[in-house]
């Protein structure tokens, strides 16, 4: 299965003013798009051709690092664009709330400890809300690298390379996170995702 770009759920400017147009048209339309033509050319004669985006990255771990991080990258954010939501943020659904209140000590706590995972990953990659074993685990990835290669399931991740922050809030990654937490998550894909982790 080769890779292809997904369109984007919303508008351009539906994000605005956490996450602007002139982002999503450079992240999207540049960087993943990037992430699917070089995934694609480095998928030629591995004989991952016809696997899943998920089968790819778990096989090319530790294996092929160039087809690791486009398949990783190109993985993440096709979840990425799927976790934010124009007017999102708000209340948490009430499984994944009362999970959340079990595993991560409620809501607040998991807020905070989020927030702290993105400002606390060094350089370039991703803050997790992952479900390892049955429980919730927030984790941290350096560059496309995922929790799906660690034995979790991620079910909300938050993209922390400056591609993703620089444009709108300059060096103020914790005014980012704190603006996605607040304002762009999607909880009902992440509820579908925690659904699908769980079954």
């Amino acid at each position: 299965m080769t890779f292809t770009l997904p369109e984007l759920p919303y508008a351009y400017d539906a994000l605005g003013p956490y996450m602007s147009k002139e982002t999503l048209e450079f992240h999207h339309d540049k960087h993943h798009k990037a992430y699917v033509d070089t995934g694609n050319k480095l998928l030629e004669g591995t004989g991952l051709e016809g696997k899943s985006v998920e089968e790819v990255l778990v096989a090319a771990y530790g294996n092929n690092q160039p087809l690791f991080n486009n398949a990783g990258q190109h993985y993440n954010h096709i979840h990425f664009w799927q976790w934010m939501k124009p007017n999102g943020g708000g209340a948490v659904p009430g499984a994944l709330a009362k999970k959340i209140d079990e595993d991560l000590g409620g809501f607040e706590k998991f807020k905070a400890d989020f927030i702290q995972a993105g400002i606390g990953q060094f350089g370039s990659g991703w803050a997790w809300l992952a479900v390892k074993d049955g429980k919730l685990e927030i984790q941290k990835t350096p560059n496309g690298e995922n929790p799906l290669v660690h034995g979790a399931k991620p079910i909300l991740g938050v993209d922390v390379w400056e591609h993703s922050y620089y444009i709108d809030y300059r060096n103020r990654r914790p005014d980012y996170l704190k603006a996605f937490i607040e304002n762009l998550v999607n909880w009902e894909h992440v509820e579908k995702m925690y659904g699908e982790a769980t079954a």
